[in-house]
């Protein structure tokens, strides 16, 4: 079984059998057809580790779209858009405005110009800066939760910060990463973001010569919304198989040359794919 598959099935049963159920609380979160509001059974403080030395974190018990999901890091970190235009796939549509744009966040964060040391970068250069210049720095990160521009974001990021991190063994600099998340909808996203992230990781750790390592996700508030639990229940009954193999175009030297069609993905067996309701 892939390893991802075995934490997302331990962390759905802590959340069912030991979770906090939101039902009849005040929540914000609404369901997309009915309005009604959409309860949870959440956890507080979620930790996993993966190990990219090892396989590649892909759940298999339903497939993950892995390349819409390099596609919308690409559009973050890389292209540092905030417009869905610039995205292939439609999930911030429903925060969108008449003309495609999100607001003041996710990539309109990441591309704010600020001074470091005399010289003026945004916060996807600092961290590619950093890591070829001072590598073992503990301050190399990036940070999409900035208070002043909430107002006026469509929505506040879920996943908000990146923390890099250098470690050196026997075969060079391996690159580690803490994803810090405020909020996970286990169904809908857990797979999704993980993915995300190790293949970000991935290609900053390519473009400065250095190993994918861990990738630790912290997950606040950890929740399977209600109308979610048996399609959860169903899922951790699915068959499991083995991780896919996935990597990156050896070729890609520069972070801001990376396309989707550089992303490989081999032996990508999985469950069927699920119709999921989505809470807004």
């Amino acid at each position: 079984m892939s390893y991802a598959d075995k934490l997302f099935k331990e962390t759905c049963r802590d959340i069912l059998e030991n979770g906090t159920d939101t039902r009849g609380e005040k929540v914000r979160p609404k369901w997309e057809d009915t309005g009604e509001p959409a309860y949870t059974i959440k956890k507080f403080g979620v930790v996993n580790r993966y190990d990219l030395r090892k396989e590649f974190p892909a759940i298999t018990l339903r497939k993950v779209a892995l390349k819409s999901a390099m596609d919308e890091i690409l559009w973050i970190y890389q292209k540092k858009s905030n417009n869905v235009h610039d995205l292939g796939s439609h999930i911030w549509d429903s925060w969108a405005d008449e003309n495609g744009s999100i607001g003041t966040c996710y990539g309109d964060v990441i591309r704010r110009k600020f001074i470091y040391k005399g010289e003026e970068t945004d916060q996807m250069d600092y961290v590619l800066r950093q890591l070829r210049e001072n590598p073992y720095s503990r301050r190399i990160m990036t940070n999409m939760y900035q208070f002043e521009y909430l107002h006026s974001g469509g929505l506040d990021p879920c996943c908000y910060s990146m923390t890099y991190n250098v470690t050196k063994t026997r075969d060079g600099l391996v690159l580690n990463g803490v994803l810090n998340q405020r909020s996970q909808d286990m169904l809908t996203a857990n797979g999704w973001n993980v993915c995300q992230y190790a293949i970000l990781l991935m290609m900053v750790a390519q473009v400065n010569h250095m190993i994918p390592g861990e990738l630790l996700h912290i997950i606040a508030d950890a929740h399977i919304y209600d109308r979610h639990v048996p399609m959860v229940k169903e899922l951790m009954e699915r068959e499991e198989y083995p991780a896919p193999k996935v990597r990156l175009n050896p070729e890609i030297k520069d972070f801001y040359k990376f396309t989707v069609d550089d992303l490989h993905v081999e032996d990508y067996e999985t469950g069927p794919q699920m119709k999921i309701p989505v809470a807004v």
